[in-house]
């Protein structure tokens, strides 16, 4: 059992115990890892890491009282995210420390705005949602007792508009559209989401934590991209992870709201002990001032023209995966990816045998369960591993198939998101 030393190890022991635990991670830098990292401008990464370093001792929740630096620099995040979102001078909204705290807090902000609104009962309360919605929106649902509807998606990979609008009641608090999904990589139609909404008196939640900072950079270069964001008539709040296609330093992510008004019903305000009120606007408490800095940096370092050239390199390295697997006989994509996210796979093979191989040649794979197939959240860390990646993937289609003809086969272990 591992316990404090007697005495302070050196900084040379601790840097190579370090070194030792990084030498059995997956190689990410080489483009082995189809999500949790994210590679975008070497110079933009470098700023962002170093203004990290520079604030990593401030806490942005006394940002108030203590750390105005912080305060600044998280507002103009947000003016940037509104003014991206279509909500310039109308909306509202704050950092968080990633997707599912935002998820969280736009739960709870609907709700509450159900509860003061339309007087929701306490105890009761139910989200509407495509199968394809995040699994931290379950998280929420989990924590207050909210139930789940979670509909089948169209054949093309999109939310049911008709599907949906089926399963909301009075007791809806939210609608949920992605922009895109994870597992397919397509944006659900949100312009008929949010004609429901508006009909229906129901808050529409845009889960934009996968694209959201880089769609907007995609349509400025001509790429097709459909409307998602706060100017969509009927959506009342988006979130947008920062440290996804930001390509910000971990953990930062952004909750936006169509009003102040909406805002409001997703924070803390507290005057329960004897130190008096405790004002909060996310879930967590203590934030690292590191991340907030960080955020400002890579943007102010990129600028427009830095995230739509970062846009033009992505959308060309989707393409060319998009034509690695239509080179792979058999293969199909599940859906058109409209950003970099897509999965795919072959019908006829046993995908989930195919990944356990990728494994063994040193890919972490990718997957989906339904259907069976391989999944990738591409990023420019994926561009020179792509030949790599497609002639690995052809060599194991024929090891694959050669055992099937054997009679060699049986699900492998699924790999976990």
């Amino acid at each position: 059992m591992e316990t404090l030393p007697e005495h302070g190890w050196s900084r040379e022991r601790i840097d190579a115990e370090l070194d030792g635990f990084a030498r059995g991670d997956s190689r990410w830098r080489d483009g082995r890892v189809p999500l949790y990292v994210f590679g975008g401008d070497a110079r933009a990464a470098e700023v962002g890491r170093d203004a990290f370093f520079r604030f990593f001792t401030e806490n942005a929740l006394g940002g108030r009282r203590a750390f105005p630096s912080l305060v600044r620099m998280e507002q103009e995040v947000i003016a940037i995210g509104l003014a991206l979102f279509g909500a310039a001078g109308t909306g509202a909204g704050f950092m968080t420390t990633g997707g599912s705290e935002s998820l969280f807090l736009a739960v709870r902000a609907a709700r509450e705005h159900a509860r003061s609104t339309r007087g929701l009962p306490r105890g009761e309360g139910n989200l509407v949602m495509p199968v394809t919605a995040h699994p931290a929106i379950s998280k929420a649902a989990a924590c207050m007792d909210l139930v789940e509807r979670r509909i089948p998606v169209a054949a093309d990979g999109r939310a049911d508009p008709a599907a949906l609008e089926a399963a909301i009641d009075e007791h809806t608090v939210m609608l949920v559209g992605s922009a895109p999904c994870f597992p397919y990589g397509v944006f659900d139609p949100m312009p008929a989401l949010g004609e429901i909404a508006r009909r229906t008196g129901t808050w529409l939640h845009v889960d934009a934590c996968v694209g959201g900072w880089i769609a907007p950079h995609v349509r400025a270069i001509g790429r097709p991209v459909p409307p998602f964001d706060l100017s969509v008539p009927g959506v009342a709040s988006l979130s947008a992870d920062l440290h996804k296609f930001g390509f910000c330093p971990k953990p930062a992510s952004t909750l936006f709201f169509a009003s102040p008004a909406h805002a409001q019903h997703a924070g803390f305000d507290l005057d329960v002990w004897p130190s008096g009120r405790y004002q909060s606007s996310t879930l967590v408490g203590t934030r690292p001032g590191g991340a907030v800095a960080g955020a400002w940096a890579t943007l102010h370092c990129l600028g427009e023209d830095g995230y739509r050239r970062l846009a033009a390199e992505l959308m060309h390295v989707r393409d060319a995966y998009v034509d690695g697997v239509r080179g792979l006989p058999g293969w199909r994509l599940v859906a058109d990816p409209t950003l970099t996210v897509m999965a795919f796979g072959a019908p006829d093979l046993d995908m989930m045998r195919v990944a356990h191989k990728l494994g063994e040649r040193g890919w972490v794979p990718g997957t989906t369960k339904s259907p069976p197939g391989l999944h990738l959240m591409l990023s420019m860390l994926h561009a020179p591993a792509r030949d790599a990646y497609f002639a690995d993937l052809a060599a194991i289609d024929a090891e694959v198939r050669a055992e099937a003809a054997r009679g060699v086969g049986g699900l492998r272990a699924q790999a976990t998101y």
